[in-house]
């Protein structure tokens, strides 16, 4: 064999290799393609009802793809600050609102307004107005005001809830806390479970994420972590919110155990570190910034409880918010646009189903509950 066959044969054998290891490449790469195009599109089509922005994000910060994530989420926060100054637009502030009757004797007026953070006050804010009564007795009621001297055009809700009228159900989240078979609950509002329904609204953060753990019938997802920010129901309906083994325990009363972060206020006081590390403390914001969507939810020395949510809101100006309308102590919920909801429920004419309200113009819809969601809720029934 001539010198020049040996090349020619050792040239198309070096093809030979480069094409299969150009195939092999190619192969692998299609494959992962389809492989991360069926995870993203199982995903997208995951049958909960959380926007499709929320599912590509909670999938993209699953995937590795957490710094893109964020990164995306300051340019558009940067792109979209929050408004300084100006003045609340919209009928909030207006005395009339929806209401509802559920039939039991009257006992309590209207609670009285609530001190405004910001002075001089605006006409109606901080006044409380009922969304659900019952003969004439307020078991629900939500008040509006401003949550600092500058994001002044921004409205914050604050929702009373009649401690001794009303309780409080925990209902999982498809996917967080998950392990639905473990539960007594489900994860969403089906007609059964509407009997009574006064509200609903968001839990805390993801299980992995609260620094604490979900507790329901004996189950525990998570831990429960001492010194952990707790909402605690008990089987005779009443609701406690403290620090886990201190103001709250375990005992064989004990329903559910919602945790979340630490206590942002606790006898009576603002927690003394609301403006440091606010994302290490207080939570992983959209756009890295302390004013974001939060809620948090707090007890009153006599038992009743108050639920405060808004946009431009900081750790320090939802504590303050709730400190405002009583809480002795209070817990931060959960935060961002994608998940913060609180709707009241109304009897619909002629029909069984109950028609929702939004007490904000937040981005989930109003019948957020009456499907599968994928984050753990609370509702409230009449008690």
């Amino acid at each position: 064999m001539s010198l020049r066959s040996t090349r020619v044969q050792s040239a198309s054998h070096r093809n030979f290799v480069a094409r299969r290891v150009f195939v092999g490449i190619g192969a692998l790469l299609f494959i992962g393609v389809i492989a991360t195009s069926w995870s993203l599109a199982s995903a997208v089509f995951t049958p909960v009802n959380d926007p499709v922005s929320a599912k590509i994000a909670e999938w993209a910060r699953g995937h590795g793809l957490g710094t893109v994530v964020t990164t995306l989420e300051s340019l558009q926060y940067r792109l979209n600050p929050p408004k300084i100054g100006g003045t609340p637009t919209g009928s909030l502030l207006q005395p009339s609102a929806v209401s509802v009757n559920w039939n039991s004797p009257s006992e309590h007026l209207l609670q009285s307004s609530l001190s405004t953070v910001v002075t001089p006050s605006l006409p109606n804010e901080g006044k409380y107005k009922a969304i659900v009564t019952s003969h004439g007795m307020p078991l629900v009621q939500v008040a509006y005001l401003r949550p600092d001297a500058l994001h002044t055009s921004y409205l914050s809700a604050v929702v009373w809830m009649s401690g001794k009228h009303t309780r409080l159900v925990q209902h999982p989240g498809q996917s967080d806390p998950g392990r639905l078979p473990l539960w007594s609950t489900k994860t969403s509002l089906v007609d059964s479970s509407t009997s009574g329904l006064l509200a609903a609204f968001n839990g805390g953060f993801k299980i992995k994420d609260a620094r604490g753990g979900y507790y329901q019938n004996g189950h525990t997802v998570g831990t429960l972590t001492p010194g952990a920010a707790s909402l605690v129901v008990y089987k005779n309906g009443e609701t406690a919110i403290g620090a886990w083994g201190s103001d709250v325990s375990m005992t064989p009363d004990v329903v559910s155990v919602r945790q979340n972060l630490q206590l942002l206020v606790s006898n009576g006081q603002l927690a003394k570190n609301l403006d440091v590390a606010v994302r290490a403390n207080w939570g992983t914001t959209v756009g890295a910034s302390t004013d974001v969507w939060r809620s948090g939810i707090g007890i009153t020395a006599n038992g009743d409880l108050v639920y405060a949510a808004g946009d431009a809101l900081s750790a320090r100006s939802l504590a303050t918010l709730l400190l405002h309308a009583g809480a002795v102590r209070a817990m931060q919920l959960d935060i961002n646009k994608s998940w913060i909801s609180y709707m009241w429920y109304t009897p619909n004419t002629g029909s069984t189903l109950l028609t929702p309200h939004k007490i904000l113009n937040f981005q989930r819809p109003a019948n957020r509950y009456f499907s599968t969601t994928s984050r753990d809720f609370f509702a409230v029934y009449y008690k």
